[in-house]
């Protein structure tokens, strides 16, 4: 079996990946190609384990030996599944791997901004603090988390880790079904409009889809309380940069913590990329999933996916 990693350098060069060596004969570029090079790197391979490649008819139809797509990540909109099912070529993701990291980034960005933890770091490292007279400085207003309403849009495996963490802190918790799902877990279900006028906090783990696209947008910020905070940790997608950008700049809420922004790397016209104040808006590259750990994670069960189809067995299939 001939194995073409494309991305390899998606998981970091700190991860080992040389596992597939025991499944075949295995090749791996560092980074993405155009299209008409992943026709090319692909040619002649039986299985084929991607990140944000396209793999669509124009860049698989000339590879007639591929029988395995195995993605690097648990999205799969890079991969035309459709065109996957009618040549027969199985198609799985990895689940679940970076679950604890990203719950953990979502109290990190909530955190950082609500406490004001870049002006209060910046304070010391500044000197100021060393010339003042008084033992401590708190001229930012800060509030505790405690009592507080945690809204959490898609409870998933992430949303539920964060619904269980921000409960320890002391928050009520609510949350709301983009879908119109029901979730039997004793959390309280609202509306939209409802979990926008009570969130102190509102967290987003929802997958990107006609439904969830733009879900914050004008209107949706409009409705929130001034001084609440906006986590986005789902897909760049769900917030409309624009409005979030006015919102934030204008006071209609109090701050923004994001680790996805609608074009990635961030584009030079993205207005957010305008706010320079940390303590209305922190930005991270699409990073939450990243730990060492999970990034581990994600190659042992991207092979583990790969021997089981060889195995003959079903794991993670997406189709």
């Amino acid at each position: 079996m001939k194995i073409v990693m494309l991305e390899r350098m998606s998981v970091g060069a700190d991860v080992d990946v040389s596992c597939f060596e025991e499944l075949g004969e295995f090749v791996y570029y560092d980074h993405a190609a155009p299209p008409e090079e992943i026709a090319e790197r692909i040619a002649g391979a039986d299985a084929v384990i991607a990140n944000k490649s396209r793999l669509n008819k124009s860049t698989v139809k000339d590879s007639p030996d591929l029988r395995y797509i195995g993605e690097l990540a648990t999205g799969f909109d890079n991969i035309d599944t459709e065109y996957c099912r009618e040549r027969g070529i199985r198609v799985t993701n990895v689940r679940d791997y970076s679950t604890a990291m990203v719950a953990q980034h979502t109290f990190t960005l909530a955190l950082a901004v609500s406490q004001k933890i870049v002006y209060y770091d910046n304070f010391v490292k500044s000197g100021q603090y060393a010339d003042q007279d008084g033992f401590s400085h708190f001229s930012k207003a800060f509030t505790e988390l405690d009592n507080k309403t945690w809204g959490i849009v898609g409870l998933g495996n992430i949303g539920s880790r964060v619904a269980r963490i921000a409960e320890s802190f002391g928050c009520k918790v609510i949350t709301h079904s983009i879908t119109g799902r029901k979730h039997e877990n004793g959390y309280e279900q609202v509306d939209k409009a409802e979990l926008l006028k009570r969130s102190d906090f509102l967290s987003l783990h929802c997958p990107l889809s006609d439904l969830s696209r733009n879900f914050i947008d004008e209107d949706a910020l409009s409705q929130m309380k001034s001084s609440a905070i906006l986590i986005n940790v789902a897909r760049g997608p769900v917030v409309d940069s624009l409005a979030l950008y006015n919102a934030l700049e204008n006071g209609t809420i109090a701050g923004a913590g994001l680790d996805v922004l609608e074009k990635e790397p961030i584009s030079k016209d993205d207005p957010l990329g305008r706010i320079k104040d940390s303590d209305k808006l922190v930005i991270t590259p699409h990073l939450a999933w990243a730990s060492v750990e999970a990034r581990m994670r994600c190659v042992k069960e991207a092979f583990l996916n790969l021997q089981a189809f060889i195995n003959g067995e079903e794991r993670n299939i997406i189709c």
